[in-house]
């Protein structure tokens, strides 16, 4: 299995509408696409009030081709997104059950 993360830093002062976004808009169509095992939502901490995340667990790295393409290193935009986010970065993990 694969584990994809992806953070966000919001531009100042568009946390919450990042926010509605990320729970109305992105988060419910990831979990229906095929080969996704689970979707973690991570909101800001008081630490990083700016800061999201989204952890994927996809069956394998075919899926997560399927849905992304060839170049899983570039997180993708959305439209709708691309006006709130300051920064956004994604990394990959083989699956280690301990």
């Amino acid at each position: 299995m694969i584990i994809r993360i992806f953070q966000v830093v919001t531009r100042p002062g568009k946390e919450e509408e990042f926010g509605k976004f990320f729970n109305e808009t992105a988060i419910p169509p990831m979990k229906e696409t095929k080969g996704i095992v689970q979707v973690i939502p991570g909101a800001p901490h008081a630490d990083t009030p700016r800061e999201f995340s989204l952890v994927m667990v996809r069956e394998d790295l075919e899926f997560l081709i399927a849905f992304v393409g060839d170049e899983i290193s570039s997180p993708h935009i959305d439209s709708g997104e691309a006006e709130l986010v300051e920064s956004r970065s994604i990394n990959h993990y083989e699956f280690v059950d301990s």
